[in-house]
């Protein structure tokens, strides 16, 4: 089964990642944070996170990056989306 990893910059906390789970409630969503406002995680930061939270990339997938604009005056927000899946355990290998 896969999820979607997302990577936003929050208003409170700086950049985020969070995995989207069949779960209705986000607050149940697994996620992390990386503690800081500027300089986007790179890469490396980024895949070291997905690990941490027990996920891993689908074979093949690559970050997309979304434009959010709430409105055509306001700032713009951008959204890093990755298609990712449960690292296997020992017993589902």
């Amino acid at each position: 089964m896969t999820h979607s990893a997302r990577l936003a910059k929050s208003c409170l906390a700086g950049w985020e990642i969070y995995i989207v789970t069949d779960s209705p409630s986000p607050g149940d969503w697994p996620e992390h944070s990386f503690d800081r406002v500027s300089s986007v995680p790179t890469l490396a930061e980024r895949t070291a996170a997905l690990t941490l939270l027990g996920y891993e990339a689908v074979d093949g997938a690559k970050w997309e990056w979304h434009e959010l604009d709430d409105d055509e005056t306001g700032p713009v927000r951008f959204l890093g989306v990755l298609d990712v899946r449960r690292i296997p355990s020992g017993d589902d290998r």
